[in-house]
């Protein structure tokens, strides 16, 4: 809640003055000063209210908004090689104070999650378990470890409900590479895992493994969607809906698979996960009929972003058309650029990093917004008007009206600078 007319007369540890803030959990949307005190919100008052402070932060001309929340983030850094990046590089660093792991962690290797990701980070950071019993090592590269009997139904639910506390939900894959191995049966015990332990499933959709020598053994990639949404249950999570690789939201001819409609009337759920398989085309022909994703996600990883390579890990993904065109710098703040570039509100995407979040991923609901006594997790960005250059990785171009750069975060009241050598430059129209 905030009060536009007591006037607090302690002194507070910050205040963020006068910036735009944004908050649809609360419905905020306006000029406003901010007050942190012993790491938690303490007042939000009309700019201009002189709240005394020991550290005043001038925010005008920039967008304050609770702090961002990462939903595809793939931070298992070391132990999934290449693949996971450090936690605060794609996480307060870049204006993000929240990140969900997909799918990094399994069973087996969710201690060392915890240990060396969860504890020692200055980011808050969530795990969405993998199903597979290797979780997400070298992200995938081995298609034979993802096979029907490389998952342990008791195992994983297990794990799961022992640590409650930062495992959220489950990661799984819906995709032809798969498919054309195994058949359905990895989805069917990925969605059991889910079932058993009451969670969330997060399910990514388009082609990501090469096709079997024998080919794709009769199998559709226009088929696979209406085949997995009758063994989900509501609340489980479709990702990568603007996906340009085949069997995503969009068939070959062009048009939005029917079942995504009817997987929206029973209650599922749609995450954008940008990275490397974002398409503007794809997103126009969604939108325009009507798909409007409920939350973001980057999807960053060791293959997708401008980050050195360790040593001895694979120089190249075995399935390098799936990637970026070239390591790249992008962050959440850009995929929210994306989305205002395509037409989406504000206030709308901002929802979608935010208080959106908390509720399709069953975060603590304490997060997504700066209500009074909830954690001072805020995200302040630059927001410009121009004329900037978008580019996916089809090679397709947008001009986008605005951009949105971190400029800094705070962390439980804790500032951290946008600083993060991922980030991107501007690129003038």
């Amino acid at each position: 809640m905030h009060d536009s007319t007591s006037r607090p007369s302690q002194v507070f540890d910050t205040v963020l003055a006068g910036g735009h803030l944004v908050d649809p959990a609360q419905g905020l949307d306006g000029h406003f000063d901010v007050a942190v005190h012993g790491g938690r919100i303490a007042a939000v008052l009309p700019a201009g209210s002189d709240l005394p402070s020991r550290h005043r932060i001038d925010v005008r001309g920039r967008l304050v908004i609770p702090g961002m929340i990462d939903t595809h983030a793939h931070v298992f850094q070391h132990v999934t090689g290449r693949f996971g990046l450090e936690a605060d590089l794609c996480g307060v660093r870049s204006g993000v104070t929240t990140l969900i792991d997909q799918g990094g962690p399994s069973c087996m290797t969710l201690p060392a999650f915890r240990a060396f990701v969860v504890q020692p980070k200055a980011t808050r950071v969530f795990a969405y378990l993998s199903t597979y019993l290797v979780g997400g090592l070298e992200g995938h590269y081995y298609p034979q470890l993802y096979r029907p009997d490389c998952v342990d139904v008791q195992a994983t639910t297990r794990a799961a409900l022992a640590n409650a506390d930062i495992v959220k939900g489950f990661k799984a894959h819906a995709e032809l590479g798969g498919f054309a191995r195994w058949g359905i049966e990895v989805v069917r015990l990925s969605a059991d895992i889910a079932r058993q332990a009451g969670l969330p499933l997060y399910i990514h959709f388009g082609q990501l493994w090469p096709l079997p020598a024998e080919g794709a053994n009769g199998i559709d990639a226009d088929t696979i969607l209406a085949d997995v949404v009758p063994l989900l249950k509501a609340g489980d999570i479709l990702a990568h809906p603007f996906t340009r690789h085949p069997g995503g939201f969009v068939d070959r001819q062009g048009r939005v698979h029917g079942i995504v409609r009817e997987a929206l009337a029973r209650g599922l759920k749609v995450d954008v996960g940008h990275g490397s398989h974002f398409s503007y085309r794809q997103a126009r022909i969604a939108l325009d009929a009507g798909i409007v994703p409920h939350t973001l996600g980057a999807d960053m990883h060791g293959y997708n972003t401008a980050v050195p390579a360790p040593a001895g890990t694979p120089a190249v993904h075995s399935d390098a058309e799936h990637m970026f065109f070239g390591q790249v710098r992008f962050s959440l703040a850009s995929a929210m650029t994306a989305m205002l570039a395509l037409g989406l509100p504000l206030q709308q995407v901002v929802r979608m990093v935010t208080c959106n979040v908390v509720d399709v991923f069953g975060l603590p609901s304490e997060l997504g917004t700066l209500a009074v006594g909830h954690p001072a997790d805020v995200t302040v960005l630059h927001d410009e008007s121009g004329r900037w250059l978008l580019r996916d990785n089809e090679g397709t171009q947008l001009v986008g009206s605005r951009l949105l750069r971190p400029a800094f975060c705070l962390r439980d009241g804790v500032r951290f600078e946008a600083d993060a050598g991922i980030l991107p430059a501007a690129e003038a129209a």
